[in-house]
């Protein structure tokens, strides 16, 4: 029998088919909220009606808005704009952007419950993973002023506590988490995902088909796990071309939108991810690669690295993709090649010179320590880039 625990977050409701306007309203009626600081894409501000519609809704309750938030989540910004809402005396954070404006939200929630207005007094609070895999979580208080997301794109940061934030001194990319980091509220519209580049839209797709095979092909899997991330692969698969061949097709973006949701559900089961993820952490944080081609990329070559360890799981990845029988590399491969994203490390400026330092600060992330075959040193990530140049 399966032994375990699954921790629900700390997520109160996930709205979808609700335009985002009118669900924002609602839920800041509900909770009382009547300073509701937005931090809005710079695109969706910019290039599409959405952001006015929200300022439109929220009526006397809006307070004060950040545009934009560069990717991976520089913490000198995430810092700014955690003292502009402080300034305005925000009581409700609504996120509307990627998955970088997603995690913007959750760390801009410790800085305003913890005072902090320059970037190295996060220090204390960011997990530490060694090279071993040992890690260090600090305890602290949970942030009074909570967060709602919106999100735009489908990386799945608002259905889990952590939050990745770069250190742009360090080129590094840090993690934070408290229970109540989690969005309390999540409002999925595919309205305004039309107004997403096609680019972002179907490489955060893949993300989130790595969030499902990675967990799907973890030793710590559950069968509630698999049957989430079943599903999540069967309709991402179907999905993701639907959107690129009709980019208006609002049914196959809902349908998206709820896979990345059932993509993550085995995180909160204990399940971990794996080199996959790992590696594409230090790619965004230290080489700049956005998180959805990382996933592009190195998700195919960590399937081959580990296919030794769990063919039997890669299987019911390929299947649920819809290539029975096919090596689920090799599948995964075929679903990124079909949407036209790429699968070198060389089509996104990653060279040869910079492995030795990706290996070294992949070695810090904790999941290259939960990856099915073991990784203990930095010459294996090393390999695993090879593979992928």
């Amino acid at each position: 029998m399966w032994r375990g625990t699954i921790a629900l977050p700390a997520i109160e409701r996930v709205q979808s088919g609700i335009p985002a306007a009118e669900a924002l309203l609602a839920e800041a009626e509900r909770l009382d909220a009547r300073r509701v600081f937005l931090v809005v894409s710079r695109t969706m501000n910019r290039e599409t009606g959405h952001v006015a519609a929200l300022r439109d809704a929220l009526g006397a309750r809006f307070a004060g808005l950040h545009e934009g938030i560069p990717p991976h989540t520089p913490m000198d910004v995430v810092v700014a704009a955690a003292a502009a809402a402080r300034a305005v005396d925000a009581d409700l954070l609504a996120t509307f952007g990627g998955g970088s404006v997603t995690d913007a939200g959750k760390v801009m929630q410790l800085c305003l419950r913890h005072g902090i207005t320059a970037m190295e007094q996060l220090e204390p609070f960011r997990m530490v993973t060694n090279p071993d895999g040992t890690r260090h979580l600090p305890e602290y208080d949970g942030p009074v002023v909570r967060q709602i997301a919106i999100p735009t794109t489908l990386s799945g940061g608002e259905y889990n506590s952590q939050a990745g934030c770069t250190n742009p001194l360090k080129k590094v990319k840090q993690s934070f988490r408290h229970a109540l980091h989690v969005p309390r509220v999540t409002i999925l519209d595919p309205a305004p995902t039309v107004g997403t580049p096609m680019w972002v839209w179907l490489a955060s797709g893949i993300r989130a088909v790595d969030h499902a095979t990675e967990g799907l092909c973890s030793p710590l899997n559950n069968p509630v796990s698999d049957a989430s991330a079943l599903q999540a692969l069967r309709l991402l698969s179907r999905a993701l071309p639907r959107v690129k061949a009709d980019p208006g097709d609002l049914a196959a973006r809902q349908e998206c939108q709820l896979a990345v949701w059932l993509s993550v559900v085995g995180r909160w089961g204990g399940v971990q991810m794996g080199a996959s993820h790992a590696i594409g952490h230090v790619l965004g944080g230290t080489a700049g690669v956005p998180h959805g081609y990382t996933s592009c990329i190195m998700l195919p070559h960590v399937l081959r690295h580990n296919a030794a360890a769990n063919a039997d799981r890669q299987a019911l990845v390929a299947e649920a993709l819809g290539r029975p029988g096919v090596p689920a590399a090799d599948a995964v491969a075929e679903l990124v090649a079909s949407l036209g994203l790429p699968s070198r490390l060389s089509e996104v400026g990653v060279t040869a010179e910079q492995f030795p330092l990706l290996a070294t600060n992949t070695m810090r992330d904790p999941w290259l320590h939960t990856n099915p075959v073991r990784i203990t040193r930095p010459e294996e990530v090393v390999a695993i880039l090879e593979a992928a140049a």
